[in-house]
């Protein structure tokens, strides 16, 4: 592989570290309903772990109301049972037909968890930009060892994939900005 292979390589799997804390932060709880709160349910359905998307419709017909429609009437139990387990703090009602998932105003003790709980979900996304600099850090001394590449290209190389991780640590620091500001806003 050429320098800038490796380069686009970083780039490509920076790119998904960011798109990965983004998702990531989308499964958060702030004040309003979003059906992206429940992307992180796995239910039990015919002893395999299924998420919730893949058995029930959700929709959010109100600001701070989630429903949850199951294809299969008979998962209604253990998807709110799981519901009603999980970190979400949500408590689900169910009408025989379709749950639903009254999104509380959330508690200033609440929202310093949720914070805390996003920030550390951007420290996982910053800490997997830095693995891939490492690997392709790793890679380059590895060109230079083989003869490959002088000291001066991989010295150059090196500063574009710093600049490379600067920017997408950054870009995952403007993500971490915006969702405290969202979990915060009463």
């Amino acid at each position: 592989m050429t320098i800038d292979e490796f380069i686009d390589d970083a780039t490509r799997r920076m790119d998904k570290s960011v798109e990965s804390a983004q998702h990531e932060f989308n499964t958060l709880r702030t004040g309003r309903a979003s059906a992206a709160l429940l992307d992180r349910i796995q239910i039990d359905y015919y002893g395999t772990k299924t998420p919730l998307n893949q058995l029930a419709s959700i929709n959010a017909p109100e600001p701070r109301l989630l429903t949850v429609q199951p294809f299969d009437p008979s998962s209604l139990p253990s998807i709110e049972r799981t519901i009603q387990e999980s970190d979400l703090g949500l408590t689900p009602s169910n009408d025989g037909k379709i749950i639903r998932l009254p999104i509380p105003q959330l508690t200033e003790e609440r929202r310093k968890e949720l914070v805390k709980v996003a920030r550390q979900m951007a420290e996982d996304g910053r800490v997997a930009v830095r693995n891939v600099r490492r690997d392709v850090m790793h890679h380059l001394k590895e060109l230079v060892d083989k003869g490959e590449v002088g000291s001066d290209e991989e010295h150059r190389a090196e500063e574009r994939v710093q600049k490379l991780t600067d920017d997408h640590t950054h870009k995952i620091d403007d993500l971490l900005k915006r969702k405290e500001e969202e979990i915060l806003e009463v």
